[in-house]
């Protein structure tokens, strides 16, 4: 289901936040982002004259996001569906789909990797496409490709809408314009330390959207989102994402939310759709995964970490979920950024 401002109907790829968010525990959302990382991002900062149409092809495991920061657009995914786009709206294509932004539905449409641009840094680039003879771009768009991790919270990022529509200028997002013109005027000055500072940024933008998402997800929200937000089960994932080292019963997770085994057995199982300890499983392996390829942490101490009492129950563990050794994900992840 999406979230339309105005009429509350949306499909189930789109969300538009609502105006009742959901209070959800504050720890829990801290627990959330804590993991979260953003890497591999590229920027651009792209100006354009009054007929301008750029395509951005399917990057899968990666986000975009875009920030129109002067005049107007008018974005289009793959199925055709159009959204009008105006300054200070910002748009975060959670799974990588292929989209257009363009200043007028019938103009030709350009693939935005073969525009010239000019370096800018490693990681940014500047790219003008049907300028004007004025002083002063009749549109100005930041840009960003990313790839997205959620750390323990893995799941929830295959639950989140294709595409966000978010107001920076409105009131759910207060401080987003700010984070977003401070970017832009990093890309346009381009000082020393820049691409640093801009990472940053670009962590605590992602944080604010995905936050935003999870506080006011609509009410039917099913799986994670569905668990995030049910306080019957909250305590629990609180307990084990602070906690996933330690040697979890049914039990002891169903105490963190005042309830009876069986009743909290069968709640997980029905909204997440697997039994508690395989989720336990779920958490400790994901985290071993960015910890040893993001993280560079050393097996054993992986092992130590995740309570496993050796070295070699933790890479049996590691295997059986995810179908390769510690070792091999941290060389193949190594080869797959070069």
């Amino acid at each position: 289901m999406i979230y339309d401002l105005k009429t509350q109907f949306f499909d189930q790829n789109t969300w538009i936040m609502p105006k009742d968010p959901f209070a959800l525990s504050s720890d829990l959302i801290n627990e959330l982002l804590r993991g979260m990382r953003l890497r591999g991002v590229d920027y651009r900062r792209i100006q354009a004259g009054p007929a301008f149409g750029l395509g951005f092809a399917a990057k899968p495991g990666h986000a975009w996001f875009h920030f129109l920061a002067v005049g107007n657009a008018v974005l289009r995914m793959e199925d055709g569906t159009t959204y009008a786009l105006c300054a200070g709206n910002a748009v975060f294509i959670s799974h990588g789909a292929a989209h257009q932004l363009l200043s007028h539905t019938h103009v030709p449409v350009q693939d935005i990797d073969l525009l010239g641009g000019e370096p800018l840094g490693d990681t940014v680039s500047a790219v003008a496409t049907g300028t004007d003879a004025g002083p002063m771009p009749t549109t100005l768009l930041f840009s960003g490709c990313m790839e997205f991790e959620l750390g323990s919270l893995h799941g929830l990022g295959k639950l989140m809408p294709g595409l966000m529509l978010i107001d920076a200028g409105g009131q759910r997002y207060p401080g987003l314009v700010p984070i977003l013109t401070t970017m832009e005027r990093e890309v346009s000055a381009a000082r020393v330390g820049f691409a640093g500072i801009l990472a940053r940024l670009a962590d605590v933008v992602a944080a604010m959207v995905v936050r935003g998402w999870v506080e006011c997800a609509c009410g039917n929200a099913s799986g994670l989102v569905a668990a995030l937000r049910d306080p019957r089960l909250a305590g629990a994932l609180l307990a084990l994402h602070q906690q996933p080292g330690r040697d979890w019963t049914v039990e002891q997770l169903a105490e963190q939310c005042n309830t009876s085994r069986s009743v909290f057995a069968e709640r997980f199982q029905l909204t997440i759709g697997m039994t508690p300890l395989r989720y336990v499983t779920e958490v400790r392996m994901r985290l071993a995964s960015q910890w040893l390829t993001l993280e560079r942490v050393p097996i054993e101490e992986v092992a130590q970490r995740l309570g496993y009492t050796s070295q070699a129950a933790f890479s049996r563990a590691f295997k059986r979920v995810t179908g390769k050794t510690p070792g091999s994900s941290r060389r193949l992840r190594q080869s797959a950024a070069t």
